[in-house]
């Protein structure tokens, strides 16, 4: 099945904040894109990178702010070495949780930020991270209010598709069944308290039906 991998910048008065870095720009250079070893796993394409998208808009990774990952998953922070200006917003138990391997998933940042919970990252209401563990023992969720468009609820893999919302179906590979049924409960209550849209990040059919860079949502 065909899914998608969105990055979502976003523009305050304060700073430019990425939301998600995607998977690594040196696979647009691929022309089949990364084909993995086993034909049951994913094989990520890129046709552009997000350096040449930020170009595009005038911006360079220099002029980023903030950039939140939902989590630590490669296809969320692949690109996140590309921007050592900025501040990492992740939570603590993200950041410190092992790699398979054992190693850290994240290089040393002195920027980074870790967080314990909800966090308004410009002080003002329109930019809120919110705490969602399950997929991952740090997920978080992003919780965005524009003036046109309204509230929405960017997912990260708290959910995957719009079926696995529906349904309330938690993935087998998730890190916690539990965690995953109360975030998505607590997604939920969210949504209706802020009359917000869910975006859920790898659906493809909601995403074909948003505007795409250098386009945007006010």
């Amino acid at each position: 099945m065909a899914f998608v991998d969105n990055c979502y910048l976003l523009k305050h008065a304060q700073g430019w904040m990425l939301w998600d870095t995607g998977v690594a720009d040196a696979i647009a250079a691929m022309p089949d894109g990364q084909k993995p070893a086993d034909a049951r796993a994913t094989h990520w394409k890129r046709p552009k990178t997000l350096v040449s998208q930020l170009q595009q808009l005038g911006l360079t990774p220099n002029d980023i702010k903030y950039v939140a990952v939902s989590h630590s998953h490669p296809d969320h922070i692949d690109n996140v070495d590309l921007f050592p200006q900025a501040t990492l917003l992740v939570q603590k138990a993200e950041y410190e949780w092992p790699a398979p391997n054992q190693t850290a998933r994240f290089k040393a940042q002195p920027s980074a930020m870790k967080l314990e919970g909800d966090k308004d990252v410009f002080g003002d209401g329109s930019v809120t991270i919110v705490s969602t563990p399950g997929h991952t023992p740090g997920h978080q969720s992003l919780l965005v209010k524009l003036p046109k468009t309204g509230a929405l609820l960017l997912s990260g893999d708290a959910v995957h598709f719009q079926a696995n919302w529906e349904h309330r179906r938690v993935p087998a590979i998730n890190a916690s069944p539990e965690q995953t049924t109360a975030s998505m409960q607590r997604m939920a209550d969210i949504l209706k308290k802020e009359n917000a849209t869910l975006w859920i990040n790898h659906d493809k059919a909601q995403r074909d039906r948003l505007k795409l860079a250098p386009e945007f949502h006010e």
